[in-house]
């Protein structure tokens, strides 16, 4: 009996540590917030494959009464007894929601504040919304309603000729609704035409005119759009849209970064005396004194002739990889380094990307035979492989790449992704690496350097520009003066930053993402509670979030489901 009652125990507590093993594992890919997710995201998606007209009030009032019942969902969760991992998932898709909601009900009133130029579309809707589940159209009847809507829209037209400019977020959000209903007609007018031998006989002619008059109404709208009076045309040909010291501040707690403009650029400026002073040290071992610049145009023109900088670039990533694996700062994963590639970046695109890029795909910026004699030297000379060495682990291992490979492998349900994650990254790993002394030269201490005095540069002209305080021209001015830019990179870079499509708070995600990994590796590495590798593989196993939510798994941090952000990672 007594020999029965151990083997039971044995049994017991192989299948505990078994079970507690399974549960490990599962929660490297799931947590109790998961399930809800992943169904919001599929029902999100499929609605907004159905109601795919934007702007229109039934997308808007759909979209939120379906976010208003996933809310509902989540909060029936026990919050309290939820592990850390998972109250990062509820406290995120909650935040997530919100915002969801808080751009549909910016949505709606903007919407009713243009809706008055309108008073067709509901008429439009109606056709689009009949052809969603094939009704056969009355065709002569139809071309005799588009006839008449065409008519009505070119007496909007008329009187809004006549009206002065408006805000540009209402000239945009208009544009938009005369162009979603320009899409209500396309689908209506493919879906019917050639098909239907009436509706073929009746509808091109009428469609066509009221698909050009409305194409005239959204240029005329978008004519209308009332600039910043900062944003006249400086002469640098970049027109943007800042948004604001208060919406800047709305986007930084979104974000999870609890400090204002001005601080990010007292920390901004910080970093650059530290930057000022690493320059100075490194131009005097050249021999060029305190002509820092001087010093740095050596270094542009160490550039390597056409044709040899894909072989550059490959050397410069044997040199991080093998660094990084002797320092053993990470595992990197032997497929992720099988199968990144490399491309060459085409000339038109170089002019918002002046740089390389990267991720799976390494891109490499370098001139080709089609640029003009002063393009393809500045592209040389910024693209030389001292500046180049504080960027290629950047774009591949530890950095983007690694970012993407694991992302697909580890929690793939999370998708919180931020720029102060992914770029934060990046920019901490050129920390670093400048830490643990991987440049070998002033030469290269000046190229790594040349990028940290960068991202400082981003905080400044980003925040300056945004709060309408800096034109583009002074952007580009800062960049060539303060960080020794070449001109023609300088206004790609600011092109790229107002006008790319970025969001507002993206350039300064660098410098902030990385200096919050920063003081987290300070408080779990330096401390001796964890070795760089466990620490690094650890963050990169959770995929993308704030990284105050990365520091609160890490550490186990109490939390709150009304959370507000706190970490204070950096004393100004």
């Amino acid at each position: 009996m007594r020999i029965f009652l151990c083997c039971l125990s044995l049994l017991l507590l192989h299948s505990t540590v078994n079970a507690q093993s399974a549960d490990i594992g599962l929660y490297q890919q799931s947590s109790e917030v998961n399930n809800i997710m992943v169904l919001f995201n599929a029902d999100k998606g499929a609605l907004n494959r159905f109601y795919a007209i934007r702007n229109s009030p039934e997308r808007r009032e759909r979209m939120k009464k379906m976010t208003d019942e996933y809310e509902k969902r989540l909060s029936q969760l026990d919050f309290d007894k939820l592990p850390t991992g998972s109250k990062v998932d509820y406290i995120l898709f909650q935040r997530d929601m919100q915002h969801d909601l808080y751009e549909l009900a910016t949505e709606k009133k903007e919407y009713d504040q243009i809706v008055k130029w309108f008073p067709f579309a509901e008429r439009i809707y109606d056709i689009e919304r009949a052809r969603r589940r094939g009704a056969a159209p009355d065709a002569e009847k139809l071309a005799a309603e588009m006839n008449s809507i065409a008519k009505e829209l070119t007496q909007s037209k008329t009187a809004l000729e006549k009206e002065k400019d408006m805000p540009l977020a209402l000239s945009r959000r208009a544009a938009a609704t005369a162009q979603g209903l320009q899409a209500a007609l396309k689908s209506s007018f493919d879906f019917y035409n050639g098909y239907d031998p009436l509706y073929t006989w009746w509808i091109p002619m009428p469609y066509k005119r009221l698909d050009g008059l409305l194409d005239e109404y959204a240029n005329l709208l978008t004519g209308k759009g009332k600039n910043d009076p900062s944003q006249k045309d400086d002469g640098s040909g970049i027109i943007g849209s800042p948004i604001g010291r208060e919406e800047i501040i709305r986007q930084l707690q979104q974000e999870m970064i609890p400090y204002t403009p001005e601080d990010l650029i007292a920390i901004a400026n910080k970093e650059f005396a530290w930057c000022d002073a690493e320059m100075l040290k490194a131009s005097r071992e050249m021999g060029f004194g305190d002509d820092w610049k001087a010093a740095m145009e050596k270094v542009k023109n160490s550039y390597v002739p056409p044709s040899k900088q894909p072989e550059a670039m490959m050397k410069l990533y044997d040199e991080s990889v093998d660094f990084i694996k002797k320092h053993q700062l990470i595992t990197i994963p032997e497929l992720g380094e099988e199968t990144w590639r490399m491309s060459m970046m085409a000339p038109e695109r170089q002019l918002v990307s002046p740089f390389f890029l990267g991720g799976e795909e390494f891109i490499i910026s370098y001139p080709t035979n089609t640029m003009q004699h002063d393009d393809k030297m500045m592209s040389m000379r910024g693209n030389n492989p001292h500046f180049s060495r504080a960027t290629v682990h950047h774009e591949l291992f530890a950095g983007h790449a690694m970012q993407q490979f694991m992302n697909r492998r580890y929690k793939t349900y999370r998708r919180f992704n931020t720029p102060f994650w992914v770029e934060g990254w990046a920019l901490y790993w050129e920390r670093l690496l400048w830490d643990l002394k991987f440049p070998q030269s002033p030469e290269d201490r000046i190229g790594m350097l040349f990028w940290r005095m960068h991202r400082c540069a981003r905080i400044i002209f980003s925040l300056s520009y945004h709060t309408h305080k800096w034109t583009p021209q002074q952007c580009i001015d800062f960049l060539v003066d303060r960080v020794n830019h070449e001109r023609a990179n300088a206004e790609g870079e600011v092109r790229r930053s107002f006008t790319g499509g970025y969001g507002p708070l993206y350039q300064i995600a660098y410098m902030i993402g990385g200096l919050q990994f920063e003081a987290l590796k300070k408080e779990l590495v330096d401390s001796g509670k964890m070795s760089y590798q466990q620490f690094h593989d650890a963050i990169i196993r959770e995929n993308a979030m704030p990284v105050e939510m990365v520091r609160a798994i890490l550490t186990n941090q109490p939390l709150k489901k009304d959370f507000k952000t706190s970490w204070k990672f950096y004393k100004l």
